[in-house]
């Protein structure tokens, strides 16, 4: 069952939406080592950012996936600065956030209920175009699975276009590293019709 919760209704699934991008994230490509007090924290800004919504979806009562989005105007300013160093009107763009789904459930439309949930969202809120960003890993990296598919084509078949031109900085710690690091992650982008 796939829902759309905006603003105090997040708030009672907090602990299981880190719990999950925890787990989901420690997967390549992204090998994130999270920390579940950070977490709630970082996810709390979508029950009060105006216009948030968190689409979950839920399996036998329990959280399966969930993905994020919010108008870019509420992200961080490092997110920002790409779309206003290329002089695009950030208050027309809606940036979705992850999208996370345990590995059992992929593959059964979840995916593509997410974002057309997370466009509904920025259409109602008045947004015209809808970003997100993925990490940049080199094909050679000793960590990616020898049958590891990206998601490029689903993205495509989305309707996104990958701007090589909008590109951002994020740190986070490695699986099995001693300190966080900075890491490039490139935007894609849809105009909505």
């Amino acid at each position: 069952m796939i829902s759309t919760l905006t603003g105090v209704d997040i708030l009672p699934y907090l602990p299981a939406l880190a719990g999950l991008r925890i787990a989901v994230f420690r997967d390549y490509p992204y090998l994130y080592d999270g920390a579940m007090g950070y977490e709630k924290t970082y996810l709390q800004t979508y029950a009060t950012a105006p216009d948030a919504a968190i689409i979950i979806a839920r399996a036998g009562g329990r959280v399966v996936g969930a993905a994020t989005c919010l108008p870019l105007r509420a992200e961080t300013a490092n997110i920002q600065h790409p779309f206003r160093q290329a002089g695009m009107d950030i208050s027309k763009i809606f940036y979705f956030g992850e999208s996370v789904l345990e590995a059992p459930y992929r593959g059964q439309g979840i995916g593509v209920a997410f974002f057309a949930a997370r466009e509904s969202q920025a259409r109602a809120t008045g947004h015209s175009i809808t970003a997100f960003c993925a990490v940049q890993r080199p094909a050679d990296h000793p960590n990616c699975p020898q049958h590891y598919q990206p998601l490029d084509e689903f993205w495509i078949h989305r309707g996104y276009t990958r701007q090589e031109s909008l590109t951002c900085q994020m740190s986070w710690r490695d699986i099995g590293a001693a300190a966080e690091s900075p890491k490039t992650l490139m935007f894609w982008t849809r105009v909505l019709p």
